[in-house]
C-alpha cells in the first residue's frame, strides 16, 4: 500500500472512530506509520485527505449497499437485505456519524459526498418501493420517498440507540418493526 493510500485508509478508520474534530493530523500520521511530512507531500491538509477519505467511505458504502439493494429478490426482499445484512452497529455508520460533526457539517465541501450518498440510498429505496407497488407487493398507498426516509431513519437512528445502549438489540428492534410494517400483502 503506497503512503497516500496508508493515510487515507487510517483517515477513514480516525474518521468513523473519531470524528473530523477528533482526527488530528498527528494521529492520521500515527495510524499510517508515516512520516511528518507526507500527509503535506500526499494532500493540501487535514481538510483535503478527509475529503478524499469520506469521498471513498462514501463509495464503498454505496458500493455495498447496491450490491444488496439491487441483488436478487422482491423489492421487499431486497429492502430487508438492506435492513439485515452483516453491519458493526455499536460503531455506527461511517457516513452517518459525519452528520454530526460540527465541522462537517459546517464545510459544504466535506459534507457533500455525505449528502450525495444518503440522497442516493434514498432514491435506491424509493425506487425500490414504487416497483413493489407496481407488483402489487405493497400497497398503492404507500409514498416511495417516505418509506425510503423511513428506512433510512430506522438505520440510522437504530445505530444511535444500540450505540447509546451498547447492544446491537435495539438496532435489530427498529429493523424488525419496520418489516413488519412493511411485510408483503400477500404474507398478511
Amino acid at each position: 500500500m503506497t503512503t497516500s493510500e496508508r493515510l487515507i485508509e487510517s483517515t477513514r478508520e480516525l474518521l468513523w472512530e473519531r470524528g473530523y474534530v477528533g482526527t488530528s493530523p498527528k494521529a492520521i500520521l500515527e495510524r499510517a506509520g508515516a512520516g511528518q511530512g507526507s500527509m503535506y507531500h500526499h494532500f493540501k491538509g487535514k481538510p483535503d485527505l478527509a475529503l478524499a477519505a469520506i469521498r471513498r467511505t462514501a463509495e464503498e458504502l454505496r458500493a455495498t449497499a447496491a450490491g444488496v439493494l439491487h441483488g436478487p429478490g422482491t423489492p421487499y426482499e431486497r429492502i430487508e437485505a438492506y435492513l439485515t445484512r452483516e453491519r458493526e452497529v455499536l460503531r455506527g455508520c461511517p457516513i452517518g456519524r459525519l452528520t454530526m460533526d460540527p465541522d462537517v457539517v459546517a464545510s459544504a465541501e466535506l459534507r457533500e459526498p455525505v449528502d450525495e450518498t444518503i440522497d442516493w440510498l434514498r432514491e435506491q429505496l424509493a425506487g425500490i418501493v414504487e416497483e413493489g407497488k407496481e407488483q402489487g407487493q405493497f400497497g398503492s398507498e404507500l409514498d416511495g420517498e417516505a418509506i425510503a426516509a423511513t428506512v433510512v431513519a430506522t438505520v440510522q437512528g437504530g445505530y444511535v440507540l444500540a450505540r447509546a445502549s451498547g447492544s446491537p438489540a435495539d438496532f435489530d428492534a427498529g429493523v424488525r418493526g419496520l418489516l413488519s410494517l412493511l411485510a408483503p400483502r400477500s404474507a398478511t
